[in-house]
């Protein structure tokens, strides 16, 4: 089981008190226990991850309708930007998937998530690989599309996407919609993007199967929109 001291590791924290905790980021950490329940056992992060962990109860809600909705024949689930493991852990723990497959390319933040998951007793649930995740994509599941779903929740470009009304998705950074979804629609055409909330529906409306609509959800906390998900492929939900 996982230990609460992070490794002697420059950039791997677990911060316990508010005057240890970077300014930037002390609105996420007060935040810390709805982000992950089980912070105070041991949870590591670096300063960067807590900009792009999903909360907890987003996470599980996404892997409860990712589970519902995916076809049957889907058997494994890539997390394309693992990040600090929060995604990864709630599918794993939904039980839905044979294998889980979770990318991240930053080493430190791997280490993270690797132990986060340990913190959830998933040690041996999840196959962690670093690595650019459109490289690892590409060489090691281009053969697995038909047993695969692909999660992304990808960099959105820093806090400032908070700002925009309508938020671009062509000009996100550092990755595009389509810089995204054409190389991972090689691989399967079964896709979660989870995005921010204000993202232009019109620029997603084009990737909506042939005589349906588009399924999109938003996820929220105490009331608020947090972010959506896109569901492409052969998602089926009951309405």
């Amino acid at each position: 089981m996982a230990t609460s001291a992070p490794p002697e590791v420059d950039g791997i924290f677990h911060y316990e008190s508010v005057n240890q905790v970077p300014v930037e980021i002390q609105k996420y950490w007060h935040q810390r226990h709805m982000i992950y329940s089980k912070y105070d056992e041991g949870i590591w992060m670096t300063d960067d991850a807590w900009f792009g962990i999903t909360p907890e109860p987003v996470a599980n809600m996404i892997a409860t309708h990712v589970a519902e909705g995916a076809p049957k024949e889907k058997t494994m689930i890539i997390d394309a930007f693992a990040g600090a493991g929060g995604n990864a852990i709630a599918f794993a723990l939904s039980g839905r998937w044979e294998r889980v497959f979770a990318i991240e390319k930053d080493p430190k933040v791997l280490k993270c998530a690797k132990h986060n998951a340990d913190v959830y007793g998933l040690a041996n649930k999840i196959w962690w690989i670093q690595g650019d995740c459109f490289d690892v994509i590409k060489k090691r599941f281009s053969a697995m599309g038909k047993s695969a779903v692909i999660f992304a929740s990808p960099p959105w470009g820093g806090p400032g996407y908070t700002s925009d009304v309508v938020f671009n998705l062509s000009t996100m950074q550092p990755y595009s919609l389509e810089a995204i979804y054409t190389p991972f629609a090689k691989v399967t055409k079964d896709i979660i993007l989870y995005l921010p909330r204000t993202s232009d529906l019109n620029q997603l409306a084009k990737y909506a199967p042939e005589d349906r609509k588009l399924e999109v959800t938003h996820y929220c906390l105490k009331g608020a929109s947090k972010a959506l998900c896109v569901y492409l492929g052969d998602f089926k939900f009951n309405s």
